[in-house]
């Protein structure tokens, strides 16, 4: 599979599935907790409460590894690895870009002042058990 096909299976992953686990580092280990993810492209959002544990362990270390697309269908379920840094956002234009109704169950609105937006930046992206194939890393440039 040439890069232009990794990217679109990827992207295509990252349209269709939203619920994946983010692994932060807590204590020199994963800690990893499943979260709802959004995306533009390769880079990811989620929405967090600033007095959450992730905040902190993003603050002493920005590096998190997110799992996402497997949706347990049975061998062969493609899903992405994804390596990245994570930065913590409060500015309006960001809260907008990612504010939806389905956060309304954790957040008062956009204007809520625990609401803060995680944008993660990744440096790997893998597709993984794409129909038997080996890992394939997507290439970022």
């Amino acid at each position: 599979m040439n890069q232009e096909e990794l990217k679109n299976s990827a992207l295509k992953i990252l349209e269709e599935s939203h619920v994946g686990t983010l692994a932060t580092v807590k204590n020199n280990k994963p800690h990893s907790r499943y979260m709802t993810f959004f995306n533009d492209e390769f880079t990811l959002y989620t929405a967090t409460s600033k007095q959450t544990q992730k905040v902190d362990e993003l603050e002493d270390n920005p590096h998190v590894h997110i799992l996402l697309g497997y949706e347990g269908q049975g061998v062969g379920d493609a899903f992405l690895e994804i390596e990245g840094e994570m930065g913590i956002h409060d500015d309006q234009s960001m809260i907008d870009k990612v504010w939806n109704d389905a956060l309304k169950g954790w957040f008062t609105g956009p204007d809520d002042p625990n609401l803060v937006i995680l944008a993660i930046k990744p440096n790997r992206v893998r597709l993984i058990n794409k129909k038997g194939e080996e890992p394939q890393t997507i290439e970022l440039q």
